[in-house]
Order: C-alpha cells, then sequence, then structure tokens
C-alpha cells in the first residue's frame, strides 16, 4: 500500500512539473520584458518611466478580462477535456474568444480616440499625460491579436498541450525585448522612439505571436483555433460558461481596476512614487512567478481530477498545492529581501523615490506569501470546481470596501506619509485569509460542472 501511495505521489508531481514549469518559463520571461522596459526607459528619462507605469494600468485592465476569460475557458475545458469531449472544448474556446475579441475593439477604440482622458485619471502632469497617450495610441494596435493569443494559449494549456502553450508564451516576451531594444535606442539604422518604442515593440510581438498560434493550429490533430465557432450557439455551454466565467472576469476586472486605483492613488503623490511602484512591481513580479504559476497548474491539475469525478485525489492534490503555494510566496519575499540593495542602488531614480523604493521593497518580502496563497486558493483551487463568485464576492469587498477607500482616506484626509499609505494599502491580502480558508475548508469547491452530450 505504501509502495502504491508513494506511486500515486511521484505521479502526481511530475505531472504538476509537467504543466507548470513551462508556466513559469513564461511567467518569468514576462517579469523580464517588464524588467527590461524600466531598464531601458531609464535611460529615457523618469518622465517616460512613469508614463509607461500609468498607462499600462489600462492593458493591464484588458489582461485581467483576457485572464479571466481565459480562466473560464480553462475550467470547463480542463473538465471536458479530462471527461473525454473535444468537441466541447472547442465550442469553450469559441465562446471566450467572441467576448475577448469584442473588449479588445472596445479598448483599441478608447486608446485611439481619448487617451487624453485616460491618462487625465491617473496624473494632471502634462508631460506625463503627453508621454502616456503616445503610448497608449501606439500600444493598442496589437491589443485584439493579443486577446486571440491569450485564449488559445490558455485552452491547449487546459488540455495538457504545454509544450506548445509554452513555444507560443515565450514568443512575445522575447520578441518585445528585442523590439524595445531596437526601437528605444535606434539599432540597426532604426529611429529612436523612446516611449513609442516600448508600445511599438509590444504591438509587433503580440502579431507575430498570434501568427505563430495559427500555424500551431493548422498542425494540431484535435483541439484548433476555429474563428467558426465564435458564431456557433449553444444554450447551455453559453449558460455554463457565463455562471463561471462572468464571475471570474468580474473578479479578475475588479481585482485590476483596485490595482490601477492604488496607482491612481500614488500618481496623485508625485512622480517620485510613480517611479519607485513601477520597479517595485516589476520585483513582485519576479517574486510571484512560482507561486502564480503554480495557481494556474492548480486549476489545470485539480479541473481534470474534477472532470473525471476523482474527488478525493482533488481534496489531497489541492492541500499539497497549497503547502506548496505558501512554501514559494516565503522564497520569493525572501529574494526580494536578499537582492533589494542591489535594485534600489542600480534605479536611476532620485534619492527621494530610492528611499521610498527601499521601503517598498521591504514591505513587499512579506506581501508575496499573503498573494500567492490568496492567488492559489481563489485562482487554482476554487476555480477548479468552478466556484469563482466566491473570490469575485470576497476580492470586491476586500478591496473596495476595504483596500480602496483606506488608501484614499489615508493619503487625502489624514494626509498621511507616503510610507503609510503604501503600507495601509498592503494589508489587503491578509484581511481576507479567515474567510479564504473558511471557503476552502468547507470543500464546496469539490464540483463536477460537465455536461453530457453536449
Amino acid at each position: 500500500m505504501d509502495v502504491k501511495k508513494k506511486n500515486i505521489d511521484i505521479s502526481f508531481y511530475r505531472y504538476l512539473w509537467r504543466i507548470v514549469f513551462p508556466i513559469i518559463i513564461q511567467n518569468l520571461l514576462s517579469a523580464a520584458v517588464s524588467s527590461a522596459d524600466v531598464i531601458m526607459l531609464n535611460y529615457v528619462g523618469q518622465s517616460a518611466l512613469s508614463a509607461s507605469a500609468l498607462a499600462v494600468q489600462y492593458v493591464n485592465v484588458i489582461s485581467m478580462v483576457i485572464y479571466g476569460m481565459g480562466t473560464g475557458a480553462t475550467m470547463l475545458c480542463a473538465q471536458y477535456w479530462g471527461k473525454g469531449d473535444p468537441r466541447a472544448v472547442e465550442k469553450v474556446q469559441g465562446i471566450a474568444l467572441r467576448i475577448t475579441i469584442i473588449v479588445g475593439i472596445l479598448v483599441t477604440l478608447c486608446s485611439v480616440t481619448i487617451p487624453r482622458y485616460m491618462m487625465l485619471l491617473f496624473t494632471p502632469e502634462e508631460e506625463i499625460i503627453g508621454l502616456g497617450i503616445t503610448y497608449l495610441r501606439v500600444v493598442s494596435f496589437g491589443l485584439i491579436f493579443w486577446c486571440i493569443s491569450e485564449v488559445y494559449i490558455a485552452v491547449v494549456r487546459s488540455i495538457g498541450r504545454v509544450s506548445e502553450a509554452t513555444i507560443i508564451s515565450i514568443t512575445a516576451p522575447v520578441l518585445n525585448v528585442f523590439f524595445n531594444a531596437v526601437f528605444i535606442f535606434g539599432l540597426f539604422g532604426m529611429p529612436k522612439l523612446g516611449i513609442a518604442g516600448v508600445a511599438l515593440g509590444t504591438s509587433l510581438s503580440r502579431f507575430i505571436q498570434f501568427v505563430i498560434c495559427l500555424v500551431f493550429s493548422k498542425k494540431s490533430k484535435d483541439v484548433k483555433l476555429n474563428f467558426a465557432k465564435i458564431f456557433e450557439s449553444n444554450k447551455l455551454l453559453w449558460r455554463d460558461f457565463l455562471k463561471i466565467a462572468i464571475p471570474a472576469v468580474l473578479n479578475d476586472v475588479s481585482w485590476g481596476l483596485a490595482y490601477s486605483t492604488y496607482s491612481i492613488i500614488m500618481g496623485h503623490l508625485g512622480s517620485d512614487v510613480v517611479a519607485a511602484n513601477s520597479v517595485v512591481t516589476v520585483a513582485r513580479n519576479f517574486g510571484t512567478v512560482v507561486g502564480f504559476a503554480l495557481a494556474s497548474a492548480t486549476g489545470i491539475i485539480l479541473g481534470q481530477m474534477l472532470g473525471r469525478n476523482d474527488f478525493e485525489k482533488a481534496k489531497v492534490g489541492a492541500h499539497r498545492l497549497v503547502i506548496l503555494s505558501a512554501v514559494t510566496g516565503l522564497i520569493g519575499g525572501l529574494i526580494i529581501l536578499l537582492v533589494s540593495p542591489l535594485i534600489v542602488s542600480g534605479a536611476s531614480l532620485t534619492p527621494q523615490a530610492k528611499d521610498l523604493l527601499k521601503f517598498m521593497l521591504m514591505l513587499q518580502s512579506y506581501y508575496c506569501m499573503g498573494q500567492t496563497v490568496n492567488t492559489s486558493i481563489i485562482v487554482g483551487v476554487f476555480r477548479a470546481g468552478g466556484d469563482t463568485r466566491f473570490g469575485f464576492i470576497c476580492d470586491t469587498i476586500d478591496m473596495w470596501v476595504y483596500a480602496v477607500p483606506l488608501g484614499f482616506i489615508a493619503a487625502f484626509v489624514l494626509k498621511l506619509p507616503v510610507k503609510w499609505v503604501y503600507f495601509l494599502l498592503l494589508t489587503d491580502e491578509f484581511v481576507k485569509w479567515p474567510f479564504v480558508f473558511k471557503r476552502y475548508f468547507s470543500y464546496k469547491w469539490v464540483k463536477n460542472i460537465t455536461r453530457d452530450n453536449i
């Protein structure tokens, strides 16, 4: 019996590693791109760095929509794949594509027609507004290609085609760094475009990634990128998808808007705060790389188990994955703490901004664990069983009833020092722990959400 259990454990961790490793690589490269952008924009100037950090908040919001749609697709596709129904997988993909393409078109139109009003929400400084307008207009042309690619990546990863998903995923960040360097510094005879070069490099890399998706899809023998499915109607699947995906989308958008609101608060506290926070965001992205990858893998692995009705195995697997997320979050925070002197000394910031940066990095050393544990449970465990409504309610109350009002009161009513404002904003993850763990141990997320003969 012990030998059998040992073999099951080895098999579980092997499959986990096969799923999670490519996601780690993708997340690392994404974090590396953000880091490279910050490093290269340092040479352009602090204003360009601040403008990029604020303008990209709109990209972050659409990424939350895309991620929410991808999550909805992942949950249903993983369970239907575990059930052995590839046609249902393609139908779910079509539903997710329809919604994300519409959102991509709307954000593109806004970025082209009203970018000034979009930037005014974040900052009153004219120089930063002008640079942000340039960024938004250029980056908008790659948004629709990005929407399509991310949905396809989410679907193929959920059915176990991890190598394909990895190759597609790493294409955009690698090309992004290359194109950014070319257009920022004017390499190979190209003009020096500054912040516009960052946006242009991003758009080109996303278009090429989309083309690679088409190539892989054509070679696929099971699930393809089938645009015809966008126009198909299946009331049961639509109902299931919307019931699961909409709370996930609203959860991610609510969370993303709250983080953008944090940026609004800090943006009105001065450019030093904005610049320091842009560097901290990159450091946090690296610190949470493994934890967030583990959350994505958790949703896929548990989803496939639940689709096969392996409920007890799913419970055991969830316990293991939550413990791993806590460990990876702790390690990520320690790494940030250890390298913070190098980050501060290497940043091209004013002395005031560097002082803020040092303090912010210290707080991120413990914040990483809170974020990775919550992400693993809410985004990984709960969503695997279609339990997206709780996460939406929990995060919305936590962010919009607690953290955002607290930040506004601290900054603009009490007029507390910047460091105190930042500290109070970073209490959001730990406030919701009691509610998250209570839901986790209720096991209401242990459900098979598939239908027969879809």
